[in-house]
Protein backbone atom coordinates (compact mmCIF):
# COMPACT_ATOMS: atom_id res chain seq x y z
CA UNK A 1 0.00 0.00 0.00
CA UNK A 2 1.82 3.10 -1.24
CA UNK A 3 1.61 6.64 0.09
CA UNK A 4 1.18 9.47 -2.39
CA UNK A 5 2.57 12.94 -1.66
CA UNK A 6 1.58 15.84 -3.89
CA UNK A 7 1.45 19.62 -3.93
CA UNK A 8 -2.08 21.03 -3.69
CA UNK A 9 -3.94 24.18 -2.73
CA UNK A 10 -6.33 24.01 0.21
CA UNK A 11 -8.62 26.38 2.07
CA UNK A 12 -7.20 29.43 0.33
CA UNK A 13 -3.55 28.47 0.88
CA UNK A 14 -1.88 27.86 -2.50
CA UNK A 15 0.99 25.81 -1.09
CA UNK A 16 0.00 22.66 0.76
CA UNK A 17 0.97 18.99 0.73
CA UNK A 18 -1.51 16.14 0.41
CA UNK A 19 -0.48 12.79 1.87
CA UNK A 20 -2.84 10.01 0.87
CA UNK A 21 -3.11 6.25 1.10
CA UNK A 22 -5.81 4.14 -0.52
CA UNK A 23 -8.23 5.23 2.23
CA UNK A 24 -7.30 8.40 4.09
CA UNK A 25 -5.66 11.73 3.40
CA UNK A 26 -3.87 14.48 5.30
CA UNK A 27 -3.39 18.09 4.26
CA UNK A 28 -0.26 19.82 5.57
CA UNK A 29 -0.03 23.59 5.08
CA UNK A 30 3.21 25.15 3.83
CA UNK A 31 2.05 28.78 3.80
CA UNK A 32 1.66 28.74 7.60
CA UNK A 33 2.35 26.29 10.41
CA UNK A 34 3.52 23.62 10.82
CA UNK A 35 -0.12 22.53 10.65
CA UNK A 36 -2.13 19.50 9.56
CA UNK A 37 -5.44 21.09 8.65
CA UNK A 38 -7.29 18.00 7.37
CA UNK A 39 -7.47 14.33 8.33
CA UNK A 40 -10.20 12.17 6.91
CA UNK A 41 -11.23 9.36 4.64
CA UNK A 42 -10.90 10.25 0.97
CA UNK A 43 -14.13 11.92 -0.04
CA UNK A 44 -15.32 11.99 3.58
CA UNK A 45 -15.61 14.71 6.22
CA UNK A 46 -12.68 16.29 8.00
CA UNK A 47 -12.52 14.98 11.57
CA UNK A 48 -10.41 18.03 12.46
CA UNK A 49 -11.95 21.41 13.16
CA UNK A 50 -11.54 24.13 10.55
CA UNK A 51 -12.16 27.77 11.46
CA UNK A 52 -13.55 28.87 8.09
CA UNK A 53 -12.95 32.56 8.70
CA UNK A 54 -9.23 31.91 9.36
CA UNK A 55 -8.49 29.58 6.45
CA UNK A 56 -6.14 31.01 3.84
CA UNK A 57 -4.88 33.71 6.21
CA UNK A 58 -1.24 34.63 6.62
CA UNK A 59 0.83 37.30 8.36
CA UNK A 60 -1.81 38.40 10.89
CA UNK A 61 -0.74 40.49 13.88
CA UNK A 62 -2.35 38.12 16.39
CA UNK A 63 -2.21 34.34 16.84
CA UNK A 64 -4.94 32.35 15.05
CA UNK A 65 -6.08 28.89 16.10
CA UNK A 66 -7.27 27.94 12.55
CA UNK A 67 -7.93 24.31 13.63
CA UNK A 68 -6.17 21.07 12.78
CA UNK A 69 -3.05 19.77 14.54
CA UNK A 70 -0.21 22.07 15.55
CA UNK A 71 3.06 22.00 17.47
CA UNK A 72 3.06 24.17 20.57
CA UNK A 73 5.49 24.90 23.39
CA UNK A 74 4.56 23.96 26.97
CA UNK A 75 3.93 25.08 29.62
CA UNK A 76 1.38 27.58 28.31
CA UNK A 77 2.82 31.08 28.46
CA UNK A 78 1.47 34.05 26.53
CA UNK A 79 4.88 35.27 25.39
CA UNK A 80 6.16 31.86 24.19
CA UNK A 81 3.30 29.48 23.44
CA UNK A 82 1.34 31.93 21.26
CA UNK A 83 4.07 32.42 18.68
CA UNK A 84 2.66 33.79 15.44
CA UNK A 85 2.84 30.61 13.38
CA UNK A 86 1.45 32.39 10.32
CA UNK A 87 4.55 32.48 8.11
CA UNK A 88 5.66 30.00 5.41
CA UNK A 89 7.36 26.84 6.63
CA UNK A 90 10.11 24.82 5.00
CA UNK A 91 8.82 21.44 3.79
CA UNK A 92 11.09 18.58 2.79
CA UNK A 93 10.09 15.18 1.42
CA UNK A 94 12.35 12.18 1.99
CA UNK A 95 10.71 9.10 0.55
CA UNK A 96 7.39 8.80 2.40
CA UNK A 97 8.40 11.13 5.26
CA UNK A 98 7.36 14.79 5.15
CA UNK A 99 8.96 17.35 7.49
CA UNK A 100 7.63 20.89 7.99
CA UNK A 101 9.84 23.33 9.90
CA UNK A 102 8.87 26.82 11.01
CA UNK A 103 11.10 29.89 10.93
CA UNK A 104 12.98 30.54 14.16
CA UNK A 105 10.86 32.56 16.59
CA UNK A 106 12.81 35.84 16.87
CA UNK A 107 11.58 36.40 20.44
CA UNK A 108 12.59 33.05 21.91
CA UNK A 109 14.98 31.39 19.46
CA UNK A 110 12.77 28.28 19.37
CA UNK A 111 11.98 26.48 16.13
CA UNK A 112 9.14 23.98 15.66
CA UNK A 113 8.97 20.99 13.34
CA UNK A 114 6.35 18.38 12.49
CA UNK A 115 7.41 15.10 10.88
CA UNK A 116 4.71 13.01 9.20
CA UNK A 117 4.56 9.48 7.80
CA UNK A 118 1.31 7.95 6.55
CA UNK A 119 0.87 4.19 6.21
CA UNK A 120 -2.63 2.97 5.41
CA UNK A 121 -4.89 4.32 8.17
CA UNK A 122 -2.00 5.01 10.53
CA UNK A 123 0.00 8.25 10.79
CA UNK A 124 3.23 8.72 12.71
CA UNK A 125 3.58 12.32 13.94
CA UNK A 126 6.71 13.69 15.59
CA UNK A 127 6.29 17.03 17.40
CA UNK A 128 9.68 18.75 17.84
CA UNK A 129 10.90 22.00 19.42
CA UNK A 130 14.52 23.01 18.79
CA UNK A 131 16.63 25.54 20.68
CA UNK A 132 18.69 27.74 18.33
CA UNK A 133 19.98 30.08 21.07
CA UNK A 134 23.25 30.00 23.02
CA UNK A 135 21.50 29.20 26.32
CA UNK A 136 19.46 26.25 27.68
CA UNK A 137 15.68 26.69 27.54
CA UNK A 138 13.23 24.74 29.71
CA UNK A 139 10.24 23.63 27.66
CA UNK A 140 8.25 20.70 26.29
CA UNK A 141 6.85 19.88 22.86
CA UNK A 142 3.06 19.93 22.88
CA UNK A 143 0.69 18.46 20.26
CA UNK A 144 -2.86 19.87 20.42
CA UNK A 145 -5.24 18.32 17.88
CA UNK A 146 -8.41 20.35 17.35
CA UNK A 147 -11.40 18.14 16.61
CA UNK A 148 -14.58 19.03 14.72
CA UNK A 149 -17.61 19.87 16.88
CA UNK A 150 -20.29 17.51 18.12
CA UNK A 151 -18.26 14.47 19.13
CA UNK A 152 -17.10 12.66 22.25
CA UNK A 153 -13.55 12.93 23.57
CA UNK A 154 -12.21 9.89 25.43
CA UNK A 155 -9.09 9.22 27.45
CA UNK A 156 -8.17 6.66 30.06
CA UNK A 157 -6.39 6.06 33.33
CA UNK A 158 -3.46 3.75 34.10
CA UNK A 159 -4.45 0.18 35.04
CA UNK A 160 -6.74 0.04 38.06
CA UNK A 161 -6.00 -1.89 41.23
CA UNK A 162 -7.53 -2.77 44.59
CA UNK A 163 -7.18 -1.67 48.20
CA UNK A 164 -5.37 -2.57 50.41
CA UNK A 165 -3.15 -4.44 47.95
CA UNK A 166 -2.23 -1.26 46.01
CA UNK A 167 -1.24 1.59 48.32
CA UNK A 168 0.79 3.91 46.06
CA UNK A 169 -0.79 6.57 43.78
CA UNK A 170 -0.47 5.86 40.06
CA UNK A 171 -1.18 9.16 38.29
CA UNK A 172 -2.06 12.84 38.75
CA UNK A 173 -5.49 14.11 37.75
CA UNK A 174 -5.04 17.83 37.09
CA UNK A 175 -7.69 20.57 37.18
CA UNK A 176 -7.72 24.16 35.99
CA UNK A 177 -9.51 26.97 37.79
CA UNK A 178 -12.44 26.67 35.35
CA UNK A 179 -12.68 22.87 35.53
CA UNK A 180 -16.14 21.89 36.82
CA UNK A 181 -16.80 18.18 37.13
CA UNK A 182 -20.49 18.85 37.83
CA UNK A 183 -20.79 19.90 34.17
CA UNK A 184 -22.84 17.19 32.40
CA UNK A 185 -20.35 17.03 29.53
CA UNK A 186 -18.04 15.03 31.81
CA UNK A 187 -18.57 11.29 32.41
CA UNK A 188 -16.32 9.07 34.52
CA UNK A 189 -16.11 5.30 34.56
CA UNK A 190 -13.59 3.30 36.56
CA UNK A 191 -11.15 3.17 33.61
CA UNK A 192 -12.06 6.15 31.41
CA UNK A 193 -13.14 9.78 31.37
CA UNK A 194 -15.17 11.23 28.50
CA UNK A 195 -15.86 14.83 27.58
CA UNK A 196 -18.63 15.72 25.16
CA UNK A 197 -18.25 18.65 22.79
CA UNK A 198 -21.40 20.76 22.94
CA UNK A 199 -21.76 23.77 20.58
CA UNK A 200 -24.40 25.21 22.93
CA UNK A 201 -22.20 25.11 26.05
CA UNK A 202 -20.89 28.44 27.31
CA UNK A 203 -18.08 27.41 29.68
CA UNK A 204 -14.74 25.90 28.72
CA UNK A 205 -13.60 22.68 30.42
CA UNK A 206 -10.18 21.10 30.83
CA UNK A 207 -8.54 18.11 32.51
CA UNK A 208 -5.00 16.76 32.56
CA UNK A 209 -3.46 13.44 33.57
CA UNK A 210 -0.47 11.17 33.17
CA UNK A 211 -0.78 7.69 31.73
CA UNK A 212 2.21 5.47 30.79
CA UNK A 213 0.11 4.56 27.75
CA UNK A 214 -1.24 7.97 26.85
CA UNK A 215 -4.15 8.12 24.42
CA UNK A 216 -6.91 10.43 23.34
CA UNK A 217 -9.82 9.39 21.13
CA UNK A 218 -12.64 11.27 19.46
CA UNK A 219 -15.85 9.66 18.23
CA UNK A 220 -17.93 11.67 15.75
CA UNK A 221 -20.64 10.30 13.46
CA UNK A 222 -19.16 6.81 13.50
CA UNK A 223 -15.60 8.01 12.82
CA UNK A 224 -13.07 7.19 15.55
CA UNK A 225 -9.84 9.21 15.58
CA UNK A 226 -7.23 7.90 18.03
CA UNK A 227 -3.83 9.31 18.97
CA UNK A 228 -1.45 7.55 21.37
CA UNK A 229 2.12 7.35 22.61
CA UNK A 230 4.16 5.97 25.49
CA UNK A 231 5.69 8.74 27.62
CA UNK A 232 8.74 8.01 29.77
CA UNK A 233 7.51 7.80 33.39
CA UNK A 234 10.94 8.66 34.81
CA UNK A 235 10.96 12.06 33.08
CA UNK A 236 9.34 15.32 34.20
CA UNK A 237 6.14 16.60 32.57
CA UNK A 238 4.65 20.08 32.65
CA UNK A 239 1.38 21.17 34.25
CA UNK A 240 1.79 19.08 37.41
CA UNK A 241 2.90 16.01 35.49
CA UNK A 242 0.56 15.81 32.48
CA UNK A 243 1.24 13.71 29.41
CA UNK A 244 -2.30 14.38 28.16
CA UNK A 245 -4.96 17.08 28.41
CA UNK A 246 -8.56 17.37 27.18
CA UNK A 247 -9.99 20.82 26.48
CA UNK A 248 -13.32 21.92 25.06
CA UNK A 249 -15.31 25.06 24.41
CA UNK A 250 -18.34 25.83 22.23
CA UNK A 251 -16.28 25.58 19.02
CA UNK A 252 -14.26 22.38 19.34
CA UNK A 253 -12.55 19.80 21.50
CA UNK A 254 -8.77 19.38 21.74
CA UNK A 255 -6.87 16.14 22.30
CA UNK A 256 -3.57 17.44 23.69
CA UNK A 257 -0.49 15.25 24.04
CA UNK A 258 2.63 16.52 25.81
CA UNK A 259 6.25 15.43 25.68
CA UNK A 260 8.68 15.66 28.60
CA UNK A 261 9.69 19.00 30.08
CA UNK A 262 13.43 19.31 29.53
CA UNK A 263 16.28 21.78 29.69
CA UNK A 264 16.99 21.89 25.98
CA UNK A 265 20.65 22.64 25.32
CA UNK A 266 21.77 25.08 22.60
CA UNK A 267 21.52 23.37 19.23
CA UNK A 268 19.45 20.48 20.64
CA UNK A 269 15.73 19.70 20.55
CA UNK A 270 12.99 18.03 22.54
CA UNK A 271 10.38 15.88 20.82
CA UNK A 272 7.89 13.07 21.15
CA UNK A 273 6.27 10.82 18.57
CA UNK A 274 2.61 9.83 18.56
CA UNK A 275 0.59 7.57 16.31
CA UNK A 276 -2.78 8.47 14.83
CA UNK A 277 -5.38 6.07 13.46
CA UNK A 278 -8.77 6.62 11.86
CA UNK A 279 -11.65 4.16 11.60
CA UNK A 280 -15.28 4.41 10.56
CA UNK A 281 -18.41 2.46 11.31
CA UNK A 282 -17.66 2.65 15.05
CA UNK A 283 -20.62 2.68 17.44
CA UNK A 284 -20.68 3.33 21.19
CA UNK A 285 -24.02 2.16 22.59
CA UNK A 286 -23.30 3.49 26.07
CA UNK A 287 -20.54 5.07 28.14
CA UNK A 288 -19.29 2.15 30.19
CA UNK A 289 -16.02 0.32 30.74
CA UNK A 290 -17.22 -2.62 28.65
CA UNK A 291 -18.43 -0.50 25.73
CA UNK A 292 -15.30 1.66 25.71
CA UNK A 293 -13.07 -1.40 26.01
CA UNK A 294 -14.76 -2.86 22.94
CA UNK A 295 -13.88 0.06 20.66
CA UNK A 296 -10.51 1.05 22.17
CA UNK A 297 -8.60 -2.05 23.31
CA UNK A 298 -8.29 -3.58 19.82
CA UNK A 299 -6.79 -0.30 18.60
CA UNK A 300 -4.32 0.45 21.41
CA UNK A 301 -0.77 -0.80 20.90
Amino acid sequence: MSTRIENVSWGGWPHCYRLSSDEIELILTADIGPRVIRCGFIGGPNVLKEYAEELGGQGESTWKIRGGHRVWVAPERANITYELDNHPVEVTVDGDVVTATSPVDPRTGLQKSMILKLEGRRVTVTNRVANTTLFPIGCAAWGPTVMAPGGLGITGFPPRGTHPEDLEPVNPLVMWSYTDFSDPRWRFTSKYVTLRQDPQAKAAQKLGLFNPHTFGAYLLDGHLFLKQFHPDPVKTYADMGCSYQSFTNCDMLELETMGPYEQVAPGAFTEFTETWSLDRGVELPEISDAALDAILLPRLY
